[in-house]
């Protein structure tokens, strides 16, 4: 029995770091990026947000793609070496979480069709702005955000 319910929810602007890598892993490195940056400066803590995205998507006939990680920061955090500061403006998203264990590269594609699904199947229609996984502290996604229009 599927137990997974999809909300929809409104995700406020919010002041982020972001890390991003390109390459045929860009999330593991990435991710070194962000918690090398977040960690020392006490940012990876519980209750932070963590986002991420292809940035760009993976292309027919290239092990390549980028994948960029945002954290979510107050005032007077500053940028640094690779890590840039951004003000994502939030918007109303449709919210799948999910238990991606096991073949990240069966399980996570999944996730997003079934959001996909639920999306075609409803009154909403598909927006403009991010698409976004939240991740855990460790870096491991739990939550799917299928932007919408408003």
């Amino acid at each position: 029995m599927n137990t997974e319910i999809i909300e929809v929810v409104k995700l406020e602007p919010m002041r982020v770091a972001c890390a991003w890598a390109f390459g045929p892993n860009p999330e593991e490195l990435a991710w070194q990026k962000l918690s090398g940056f977040a960690g020392p400066r006490g940012l990876l803590v519980p209750g932070c947000r963590i986002f991420g995205f292809n940035q760009p998507n993976p292309s027919a006939g290239s092990p390549n793609y980028g994948y960029e990680f945002w954290i979510t920061v107050g005032a007077e955090v500053a940028p640094a070496e690779d890590i840039r500061l951004f003000e994502a403006p939030g918007g109303l998203y449709a919210v799948l979480q999910s238990d991606v264990a096991g073949d990240f590269n069966a399980t996570i594609p999944a996730a997003w069709q079934r959001l996909d699904s639920w999306v075609a199947a409803s009154s909403y229609r598909h927006g403009g702005h991010q698409w976004l996984e939240e991740h855990t502290i460790t870096g491991t996604p739990f939550a799917f955000y299928y932007p919408l229009a408003e």
